[in-house]
């Protein structure tokens, strides 16, 4: 490795001269010929995907009703762009401490060489007065300015230059030292992702499932075509007498909650003595094809609750849902509720889950009835949604972290794959009912039909989340772009039974999955009754850490007392025998 710091004004590409005069005016026209040229290929990029809005094809016109303001917005970029061209002789702090900020470029390379630096710069200068243009056009309804928004985003992500060998300097450099050996590897990695159809994000052959993840041990007690269900090995003399079950979400592999022993909740949560079950979702195929939420919800989620309660022969269980397992648990709450048996359920615990969509982030964004087609009609065949476009879309909402950043590293310069249990997870990608997920889309994202009572029904039981009184815990990640919230908050305003809401540092997988020992983020609490989350994030106390402690005092309060681990508390030795060892078949199926 080349060690920069020793290196200065030393990489392949050598020391520029400043640009003259005529430099300037040549590039000021660069600039501007360069924003129209990117506002155009948004606006084809967008009716390509469906997002249907009002975009004249004459995009700089279209950007202001008014003639004075078109004026003024290009004058203002030619100021600046010419501010920037005479800040790079007179070395202009402020300039450049915004594009030192933006971690693409915080290589020193990028400011060894003058050419880089006004690069670099030239491109922070387009994207600000890019996303200012959105801001002010004119004719948009709030939900197409942030689609357009989005879109805006994702187009300027991809057209960074550290996306291009060209343009890139550490690239550059990087080509120099290896005489191109690092392109071929490069090639090497793209072509093998392009067979696969995914994006690659980390080295695969370093995980196994069943020995370095999803590896505490317990055996599947329990399977339908839906799930399969998963009894942990106890690992202390006694148990909570309540059961856990845990719902994580179909949508990805429930092992999100057992990577590794360090950071594994399932793992955890059985040492801290509870008698732990998890429900591990089948990937649909084809014999899945017409699968609803009322399966999800009744033949998985309550078949599962009733399976749990007589193994053990308990009356309740305690639950968690998970995301969108979570927006299922609580529809089954009110299903149990609806049909007397609320019983059932000692108390239910939601991980960054929604029920009011009204404030649901970037994600409603793709909602939309041309999305939510296009999304439909791939698996209008099969009747399945390949997992690895929902995959894609969630790397979408961050393509500067999960897109770009991979290619730069990996394909560009030619990296290996780091090892890293998280992000062999979130690759190994499960498929969905095509049917299941028009009807989320549809009544839930697009249509917010869930905080309407009695709406919906389920199994033809109306349902209606404000006559839930079950017990209930609320997590949610401060800087979660999956489950906002904002968005989660609300439902806190659903439920008439006791909450407590807790409000976790990270988003939403970090957010959730952080060990004590870690001794990582924080975590905040309010026990004043509020109404808003702005309120309740007003009067919180910060608690250094991982909530995982809190939510164990809450949980172990409502569990009546210990019971000896033994007998049917041991995996396969109740009325029930094992079929396999844990993780089970399901989660390997693809």
């Amino acid at each position: 490795m080349v060690d920069s710091e020793n290196n200065q004004g030393k990489s392949g590409v050598g020391p520029i001269a400043m640009p003259s005069l005529a430099d300037l005016q040549h590039w000021t026209g660069v600039f501007g010929e360069a924003q129209q040229m990117l506002m155009e290929h948004a606006a084809e990029a967008m009716g390509k995907a469906g997002i249907d809005m009002p975009i004249p094809a004459d995009f700089r016109s279209a950007m202001f009703g008014d003639p004075a303001k078109v004026a003024e917005h290009q004058t203002r970029l030619m100021t600046e762009s010419i501010d920037l061209l005479t800040g790079m002789a007179t070395g202009n702090a402020a300039l450049a401490a915004a594009a030192d900020k933006d971690r693409r470029f915080n290589a020193e390379q990028w400011r060894q060489t003058p050419i880089f630096d006004l690069i670099r710069q030239a491109y922070l200068l387009l994207c600000d007065h890019w996303m200012r243009g959105v801001d002010a056009l004119e004719g948009l309804d709030p939900r197409q300015r942030e689609q357009l928004k989005f879109a805006t985003r994702t187009v300027i992500e991809a057209m960074a230059p550290s996306n291009f060998p060209l343009t890139n300097p550490v690239v550059l450099e990087r080509i120099v030292e290896t005489r191109g050996e690092n392109l071929l590897r490069g090639m090497e990695h793209m072509l093998a992702d392009l067979g696969r159809g995914q994006l690659t994000h980390t080295n695969a052959e370093a995980f196994e499932v069943g020995r370095n993840i999803a590896a505490t041990p317990g055996k599947v007690v329990h399977e339908t075509p839906l799930y399969q269900l998963i009894h942990y090995t106890p690992t202390t003399p006694d148990v909570l007498a309540t059961p856990l079950l845990i719902f994580p979400p179909w949508i990805n592999r429930f092992y999100i909650l057992d990577l590794n022993p360090r950071n594994s909740f399932i793992r955890w949560a059985v040492e801290q003595g509870i008698s732990v079950f998890v429900v591990s979702w089948k990937s649909a195929d084809a014999s899945m094809a017409d699968v609803t939420m009322d399966d999800y919800v009744l033949g998985g989620q309550i078949d599962a609750i009733d399976t749990v309660r007589s193994l053990l022969k308990v009356d309740q269980v305690h639950t968690i849902g998970y995301c969108v397992a979570g927006t299922a648990l609580a529809m089954a709450l009110a299903y149990l509720t609806a049909t007397g048996e609320a019983g059932k359920v000692a108390s239910a615990t939601f991980f960054t889950a929604q029920v009011d969509f009204s404030e649901a982030g970037e994600l409603n964004l793709l909602a939309g009835d041309e999305q939510i087609e296009l999304i439909s009609a791939t698996g209008r065949e099969s009747g399945v949604i390949d997992g690895r476009i929902m995959a894609a879309t969630f790397n979408l909402l961050r393509g500067r972290d999960l897109i770009w950043n991979y290619v730069i590293n990996n394909y560009l310069l030619g990296e290996d794959y780091s090892e890293f249990d998280l992000l062999y997870w979130n690759s190994d990608t499960t498929n969905l009912p095509a049917k299941w997920h028009r009807a989320y889309l549809e009544e839930l994202y697009r249509d917010n039909l869930m905080v309407v009572p009695n709406r919906l029904a389920i199994g033809g039981v109306p349902i209606d989340l404000t006559r839930i009184e079950t017990p209930a815990y609320v997590q949610a990640g401060r800087e979660d772009h999956i489950a906002p919230a904002a968005s989660v908050w609300k439902l806190t305003r659903q439920l008439s039974g006791p909450v407590r809401f807790v409000l976790a540092g990270s988003g939403h997988i970090a957010g959730v999955v952080n060990p004590p020992a870690a001794n990582k983020y924080q975590y905040w609490t309010n026990p004043d009754p509020v109404e808003t989350l702005d309120q309740f994030i007003a009067g919180a106390g910060e608690i250094k850490g991982s909530w995982w402690p809190d939510w164990l005092r809450w949980i172990e309060a409502r569990s009546g007392g210990k019971v000896p681990a033994k007998g049917m508390r041991v995996p396969g030795r109740g009325k029930a025998k094992a079929i396999e060892d844990a993780p089970g078949r399901y989660v390997r199926m693809r």
